[in-house]
């Protein structure tokens, strides 16, 4: 019993000894942006620990070496880069800087619309993919639709893609599983739905789902009841141009979004 505990604990201990280096690994790479406090030290050097915003042009002053440019640097390009100037300057011999993460400003990413958790995540490394962000919301919700909406700027110019969720997980190499930068957003938007009503079991609202038929839409309000048949269908559907088709479906066509599916009472 005892050997069983120790394991569990060296198991325990071994899952948070790895949780904090991944932890450590993603404030080394997470690119600097504007608006992000940080901590600055220098080991054995007290007088030269400060805390301090990035400002919008993406500087900060810091002591002896004055206005240093760290956006868009990870943190541990910008710790080289002021251990570098301090030595240069003659200020410090082999200068050893720590930079800490206190508030994340700069670079995050809004996820909107149908997921378990929406809001603002910073991008913790420079090579935060869609894929990532995603999970960090805690994907998409039951009602949420299979395409994501990711909306930036790229190279100067307004962006925007849709990119098929199902595909960044089924697919490990996806083109679509693009790389994020600061200020993106994602929106998953509400599935699209069908209806159904009349002599079934369950009559409501249902998601459609990918190449849906009139027989599975039927199969999700339950089936027809005592009453119903699945040969007497109506299906209303709004065309292009806003009028209303009525249509008498084979269980093997398409189910669209919005369509309205009637199950009509059994003649006999």
């Amino acid at each position: 019993m005892n050997i069983l505990r120790a394991f569990r604990l060296l198991a325990c201990s071994a899952l948070a000894l790895c949780g904090l280096l991944a932890h450590a690994q993603g404030q080394a790479d997470y690119p600097l942006g504007a608006g992000d406090t940080i901590r600055i030290q220098v080991f054995q050097n007290p007088d030269l620990t400060i805390e301090t915003r990035v400002s919008e042009r993406g500087s900060i002053t810091y002591p002896l070496i004055g206005a240093v440019e760290l956006g868009g640097l990870s943190v541990a390009s910008a710790e080289k880069k002021i251990a570098d100037a301090l030595q240069t300057g003659g200020f410090i011999q082999k200068p050893q800087v720590n930079i800490a993460l206190v508030q994340i400003r700069g670079n995050q990413v809004s996820v909107l619309g149908q997921v378990a958790r929406p809001g603002r995540f910073p991008l913790e490394t420079v090579n935060t993919r869609l894929s990532d962000m995603l999970a960090n919301a805690g994907g998409a919700t039951p009602n949420g639709d299979d395409i994501a909406i990711l909306t930036g700027v790229r190279n100067g110019q307004s962006f925007r893609k849709e990119i098929d969720i199902p595909q960044l997980f089924l697919s490990p190499s996806a083109a679509d599983n693009l790389l994020l930068q600061g200020g993106d957003t994602i929106y998953v938007h509400r599935a699209p739905v069908f209806y159904i009503y009349g002599e079934v079991q369950r009559p409501g609202s249902f998601r459609v789902e990918r190449a849906m038929t009139v027989m599975q839409a039927l199969a999700q309000g339950g089936g027809p009841t005592a009453r119903g048949s699945e040969k007497r269908l109506r299906l209303h559907r709004k065309t292009d141009n806003g009028s209303i088709q009525q249509l008498e479906p084979l269980l093997t066509d398409p189910v669209l979004p919005n369509d309205v599916l009637y199950v009509k009472e059994s003649i006999f």
